[in-house]
């Protein structure tokens, strides 16, 4: 399991998948362990979608974009990988471009289910509890722009991994 504590000190507790995307859940991991999350923001909001982080922060008052991390190979059915974990209410998936082998570090949390995502994202951990879930859900009601970027920026304080 890992906690996504915000600075707020709210925690969404999340367990990982290991046996249904291990390459997604060793890069995530990784990416834990050498305090990557620590200090991005959540960059985009849908009410009854999504909320996604894991690629932006703020330095000096500034958005700005995080280091690169290199691509892992896209664990999910249309790239050719039998990941059956569906986007259900609450599933954490890797984000990506257009190319299925581009996610990185940009991962989302289902906060409704998302059926049309099945097979085409890499799905690799669930939010483990109500009170994180309900956390999620208020976090994707913010308000944003028209670029679904929301306008008090939600800032992760840190990831650790609790197992």
């Amino acid at each position: 399991m890992i906690k996504i504590i915000l600075e707020d000190d709210r925690e969404i507790n999340i367990d990982l998948f290991e046996e249904v995307a291990p390459e997604t859940v060793a890069n995530f991991k990784n990416l834990v362990e050498n305090n990557y999350y620590d200090g991005v923001i959540f960059h985009r909001i849908i009410p009854h979608f999504v909320i996604q982080t894991g690629g932006f922060t703020i330095k000096d008052n500034e958005i700005v974009m995080k280091e690169h991390v290199k691509p892992i190979h896209g664990e999910f059915l249309a790239n050719g990988f039998d990941n059956k974990l569906p986007h259900t209410k609450g599933v954490v998936s890797m984000a990506r471009t257009n190319e299925f082998n581009s996610a990185s570090s940009q991962f989302f949390i289902c906060v409704e289910d998302c059926p049309h995502l099945d097979g085409n994202y890499a799905a690799f951990g669930k939010v483990k509890d109500d009170s994180s879930m309900a956390i999620a859900v208020e976090l994707s009601e913010a308000p944003r722009d028209y670029r679904d970027f929301p306008l008090y920026p939600v800032m992760i304080k840190k990831v650790i991994i609790v197992d």
